[in-house]
């Protein structure tokens, strides 16, 4: 288990101030990191949840180095507990629009350059640069509209309206080392690596961590309407290792530069690299964090996935099938500033079944005189 820790902490984790969660023998444990050392926070607050709300971030019980890792019969869990789990999907107008583009100039990559030119010459300016919801790109959603271009995917990639959606149920998330499951009937899936912001009930960014954003292509690319199924299942929804506060070593312009690289190691020898540029992104973290906000309350506070530049289009099995998972890949999702969640594929039908929901874990707390420190 100290492997566990060690390994999945940034190169300067000895500067950094972490918050995260980890099961003991007793039930779950509110940990932090500082200067390289493990507290157990639980007696003076028994969520993540509560202990962003009300600031109450350090302290605690001194567990030992980092490098000794957590106690006999631990394990980490997802760094989040009553927080609600949303998502932001197609925020990287850029990646949007050329794939719309391709898809039209069926793979001539001299076509896709002519029409990335006519579209360019009617907004008067690079496809790089626009804004969602400006004007140019109302401009260039009239010049795709006419070209029959348009889709619903564009309309939240440079539209004014964010794609934001509920991920996951509160509770449900696993965390660093854990199984990550996909529908055992999908047969075009793949991980999305992202950044997720830790946010408290004013919506406050206090820090970011790693998740991913597991997807099948084969249900969402069907409908629309079947983004529930595509998204929330048995362990499709891994979120880790911790979740790192914002201070003088991590802000949220390390957030906005971030760059988020993957690995696939498959049980056959296959493997597949791919990377995340936050550089790219179209909406700024806190624009994503304000429409998820909106009209809404989240009086336990919410964490925010940021999106994904990354779609994998290398081949796996036969020339032109692409990429899906199967049992037994491990994908490994690593920052600079905010370590690597690595987790094992399995089938959400497989996984361990989601058991701790609020009434267990209330119930839990409440055993051990923790209710009242929620």
């Amino acid at each position: 288990m100290a492997d566990t820790i060690q390994d999945s902490m940034p190169a300067d984790y000895m500067r950094g101030h972490f918050i995260g969660r980890a099961q003991s023998p007793s039930g779950p444990c509110v940990v932090t990191i500082e200067n390289g050392i493990l507290h157990d926070l639980t007696q003076q607050v028994a969520t993540v949840s509560g202990a962003l709300g009300r600031r109450i971030l350090t302290g605690g019980e001194v567990m030992g180095p980092v490098t000794d890792g957590l106690p006999e019969g631990w394990s980490l869990l997802a760094p989040i507990d009553l927080q609600c789990i949303k998502a932001s999907g197609v925020t990287f107008a850029l990646s949007a629009i050329e794939r719309v583009i391709e898809e039209r100039a069926r793979g001539d990559a001299g076509k896709a350059s002519e029409i990335r030119a006519q579209l360019e010459d009617t907004i008067g300016s690079g496809i790089r640069s626009v804004v969602p919801g400006s004007d140019a790109a109302d401009q260039l959603k009239a010049a795709l509209i006419e070209q029959g271009m348009w889709s619903q995917y564009l309309e939240v990639a440079i539209g004014p309206d964010a794609e934001i959606f509920s991920k996951s149920p509160v509770l449900s998330s696993v965390g660093h080392g854990a199984l990550i499951g996909v529908r055992s009937d999908s047969d075009w899936n793949n991980p999305e690596p992202e950044v997720v912001l830790a946010c408290d009930a004013r919506g406050e960014v206090l820090g970011a961590t790693l998740g991913n954003d597991v997807n099948l292509r084969d249900f969402e690319g069907r409908s629309a309407l079947l983004l529930s199924k595509a998204k929330d299942n048995t362990a499709s929804c891994s979120i880790g290792p911790f979740i790192r506060l914002f201070d003088d070593t991590f802000t949220l312009d390390d957030v906005r530069r971030a760059e988020i690289e993957l690995t696939i190691d498959g049980p056959e020898g296959y493997r597949l690299e791919g990377r995340n540029d936050m550089a790219q992104i179209s909406r700024d973290p806190l624009d994503l964090v304000g429409q998820c906000l909106s009209e809404h309350h989240y009086p336990d506070g919410f964490v925010m996935f940021c999106g994904t530049l990354f779609a994998p289009t290398q081949d796996r099995d036969k020339p032109g099938a692409g990429f899906t998972h199967k049992v037994g890949d491990v994908v490994t999702i690593r920052s600079d500033k905010l370590g690597a969640l690595t987790n094992t594929v399995t089938t959400s039908r497989d996984a361990p079944a989601w058991e701790m929901g609020f009434a267990a874990f209330a119930r839990n707390l409440s055993e051990r005189g923790l209710i009242d420190r929620i």
